[in-house]
């Protein structure tokens, strides 16, 4: 069988979900669509560990690793708000909303990146930061897109959203299509 392109994420409540795309409406309507790909409201989550393609005899050993890893941490509440850009307000490549966590949350994020790399899977470079991503930038966009990028995201200020309650953890499978992602759920492993 074909390898499946998979992530472990959070999600986020419904409720949530429709506050960041009503607190958010300006800012896209400003940007608009040319420039800007806009994450569906229903398709935001946090993102814990991206693997890339999972050959279907992995699985089983990816939720061994989750039920081990969920089994030793607690539940716990996110701050959602705020708005900001990815590598820089002078160089856009993604638009996210700010996540505000735990230490509890730090440590899950970290023994799953580290349970990950021993299955085999190739450990992140860069340092975790978490956030929802709003948008990303279509590629080849010039100087004055960018500017007008970065001034919206300094006039347009997002406060705090909500809070939202994280009691499990989830493996997603990705499929790209021309309209964008669509994410099946294969399994959810509930937090202690």
């Amino acid at each position: 069988m074909n390898p499946i392109r998979a992530f472990i994420a959070l999600d986020l409540p419904a409720i949530i979900q429709e506050s960041i795309d009503k607190q958010t409406a300006r800012l896209r309507q400003t940007l608009g669509d040319d420039v800007v790909r806009w994450v569906p409201p229903h398709n935001m989550h946090l993102t814990l560990k991206f693997l890339g393609n999972v050959p279907d005899s992995h699985l089983g050993f990816l939720k061994q690793m989750l039920t081990q890893t969920a089994n030793v941490h607690s539940q716990f509440d996110l701050q959602i708000g705020g708005l900001g850009s990815f590598p820089s307000s002078k160089r856009p490549r993604v638009i996210w909303v700010g996540v505000h966590a735990p230490a509890g949350f730090a440590s899950l994020q970290k023994a799953i990146e580290d349970g990950a790399h021993r299955l085999g899977y190739e450990k992140e470079a860069r340092a975790f930061s978490p956030h929802l991503t709003l948008g990303r930038i279509r590629q080849g966009i010039d100087p004055k897109e960018a500017q007008k990028i970065g001034n919206a995201l300094t006039t347009i200020q997002l406060g705090k959203i909500g809070t939202a309650r994280v009691d499990s953890v989830h493996l997603y499978q990705s499929d790209l299509n021309s309209e964008g992602s669509i994410y099946t759920k294969l399994f959810s492993i509930s937090l202690r």
